[in-house]
């Protein structure tokens, strides 16, 4: 009873520190590229190129760093890598309060990038703490917590950016971000499970972890896939603000911005965990195919929006379509993966993901600057359907796989 109350616990302290922290790392979003445009007098593709570098070298130096913490982690343990990750974005942050130049930004969000990682961590922490039978479930219930965050974080930073400019709100981020940081610091214990068995035991090293992904197919495609998960919906995030802008006449931009992010974020909220249920149910690679289809016929339309709500409409829509896929993705690795090795493997699929976030604002400032910010729509829609083939391929592929221990 004591390790069900101890579990119970850490789940309740992570999912409302998930929550302060996307929360709080939401409020800058819809306004980065704006607040470029307030250190000198730059036309708008130089805007929406270094918008999309600003966002993305954060993601780049994660890519390299995320694997050493996932190491680190299976090894000492999750909770240290959570007060690291916290507390050094809180730092990192409080400083952009304070910059005045693009290139200043530009270093700022890199140093993050070397701390970013508290909420994936958190999944891990999570994830090795639960039973596989109803990873999903759980995972989507911690999942709420960062999707709660991630609804009223750009609606709040849209307002406090509005009204008391954006340096205060930087500060204000990064206050609320130490203090989850602090919450898990007095109140995560960590359970280290002692009666497992001695496969589970067995300490893997890099390459045999690697060779483990690699042998298995399946788990492979996955990672692959939250690489163009994250391109896909990362392509347009940072020009958000300025697709707002091209709609409304309104003065207002960074709430309307804040307002398109949120939609998103109900979509989320109102679904992931019933996907992650689901998953329990009948596959997690089933629900994530479901997923990826419906993520590609919501995104469509956002190009053809005319006025801000219909926008919004599919911008709900799609998150209906997003929200279940990083549960359904770390459940399935939780499935896949021996235990001892999970925290390395899902730091690789972290990768991925970072590696995504680095080529999507790329992307789609590069497009954005040739055809317009409506065209990223059609792009990514295409990337949707493109992965939605690659995991149907992989799960006709794998039917005759066999699991080959090591």
């Amino acid at each position: 009873m004591l390790f069900i109350s101890i579990e119970r616990k850490n789940l309740m302290i992570m999912w409302f520190a998930n929550f302060f922290v996307a929360a709080s790392a939401t409020m800058v979003l819809p306004f980065l590229s704006l607040y470029l445009e307030t250190f000198g007098n730059y036309d708008s593709a130089f805007v929406q190129r270094w918008s999309g570098y600003v966002f993305g070298i954060t993601f780049l130096i994660a890519f390299f760093i995320s694997p050493v913490w996932g190491r680190v982690g299976d090894k000492y343990g999750f909770k240290p890598i959570l007060l690291i990750t916290g507390y050094g974005i809180s730092l990192s942050i409080f400083m952009m309060g304070f910059v005045d130049s693009v290139a200043g930004l530009f270093l700022l969000r890199m140093a993050m990038g070397a701390v970013t990682g508290f909420i994936p961590t958190s999944l891990a922490l999570i994830s090795a703490q639960t039973p596989k039978e109803i990873a999903g479930k759980t995972l989507g219930t911690l999942q709420m917590g960062t999707v709660s965050g991630g609804l009223f974080g750009p609606v709040l930073g849209g307002l406090m950016a509005d009204a008391f400019g954006f340096s205060y709100t930087f500060i204000i981020t990064s206050i609320a971000i130490a203090l989850a940081a602090t919450g898990v610091l007095f109140g995560i214990q960590e359970v280290r499970n002692t009666s497992k068995s001695s496969a589970e035991k067995k300490r893997y090293s890099s390459k045999e972890v690697l060779q483990h992904i690699v042998r298995h197919k399946l788990l492979l495609t996955v990672m692959i896939i939250s690489f163009i998960i994250q391109v896909a919906n990362f392509s347009v995030q940072p020009l958000l603000a300025l697709y707002v802008d091209e709609l409304t006449a309104a003065t207002n931009i960074a709430f309307l911005a804040g307002l398109a992010f949120s939609a998103t974020g109900v979509g989320n909220l109102l679904a992931t965990r019933k996907w992650g249920k689901l998953g329990d149910e009948i596959g997690y690679e089933k629900v994530l195919s479901i997923l990826l289809v419906l993520a590609c016929v919501f995104i469509i339309p956002q190009a053809l929006s005319e006025n801000l709500w219909q926008l919004v409409l599919f911008r709900f829509l799609f998150g209906i379509a997003i929200g279940g896929m990083i549960p359904s993705v770390t459940a399935y690795i939780r499935q896949e993966a021996p235990l001892s090795m999970q925290g390395e493997v899902l730091g690789y699929n972290q990768s991925f993901r970072f590696l995504g976030n680095v080529a999507g604002p790329v992307l789609g400032g590069v497009l954005s600057g040739f055809a317009g910010i409506s065209s990223i729509f059609y792009i990514t829609g295409a990337l949707f359907l493109a992965a939605f083939g690659l995991l149907w391929w992989s799960m006709r592929h794998s039917e005759s796989y066999v699991n080959e221990p090591f």
